[in-house]
């Protein structure tokens, strides 16, 4: 079984819209799935928001340090918002690492929200058929 990370700077909003699009529509339980910041946060409200829009709840996961995780656990590492350069090297050099650099949504338009979602969804979906 593969075990894959979404990792972000504040874990609230790109990597928990990641997490919920591969828990509920994409993985169907065939990959581990877990998301990490740099820093922890919050669930983003508006990062529920747009997921419910669209049938998944995300009000359950937790904004959580990347130093939590333990990287010889993960077999693909995403990085959303391009602070690759900002992991350790640990973190990179796992079989999959990808820094998708998306834009931050926080503090952004309603409308903002749903194109990185949308955004996300699509790469998430692309990254599973492929790996």
């Amino acid at each position: 079984m593969k075990n894959l990370i979404f990792v972000c700077k504040k874990n609230s909003c790109r990597s928990q819209m990641a997490e919920g699009f591969a828990r509920t529509t994409i993985c169907d339980g065939k990959i581990k799935v877990a998301s990490a910041g740099l820093e922890a946060s919050r669930v983003h409200p508006t990062a529920i928001e747009v997921m419910s829009e669209i049938g998944i709840d995300i009000t359950q996961q937790t904004s959580n340090p990347l130093n939590e995780f333990n990287p010889e656990d993960y077999n693909i590492v995403i990085s959303l918002c391009g602070c690759g350069v900002n992991l350790p090297p640990e973190w990179v050099t796992r079989e999959v690492f990808q820094d998708w650099e998306l834009d931050d949504p926080d503090g952004q338009p309603l409308d903002t929200f749903r194109r990185v979602r949308d955004e996300i969804k699509q790469r998430v979906e692309h990254l599973i058929t492929n790996s």
